[in-house]
């Protein structure tokens, strides 16, 4: 069964250009650590401070493998330093999704 993660980040709006510096680094991390990454999405109109994220896993156990290879990787760990660092990314929260079939 596929579980799909959504990523809602709460972002600095005035930061959104490092937001988006750092999605484009997942962009290639995500998959090479085996997520099905259906991609990032940055705010547009409306809301100025909520990007998604949405990655595919066969299964839970796949996400778990998932999560310990990104655990191990050196961009990724980069990538999540960076994010701290600059502190643009003010809040997250991970839903979990099935589709409809």
């Amino acid at each position: 069964m596929t579980v799909t993660c959504c990523i809602r980040y709460v972002i600095d709006p005035f930061q959104a250009a490092e937001f988006e510096a750092y999605a484009r680094n997942w962009l290639t991390i995500i998959p090479a650590c085996g997520g099905d990454l259906l991609g990032y999405f940055l705010p547009h109109e409306g809301t100025n401070n909520v990007a998604l994220a949405l990655i595919s896993f066969e299964s839970l156990a796949a996400y778990e493998t998932y999560r310990a290879r990104l655990r191990a990787d050196a961009s990724g760990a980069a990538n999540f330093a960076m994010a701290q660092a600059k502190r643009f990314i003010l809040s997250e929260a991970r839903t979990w999704l099935t589709p409809v079939t």
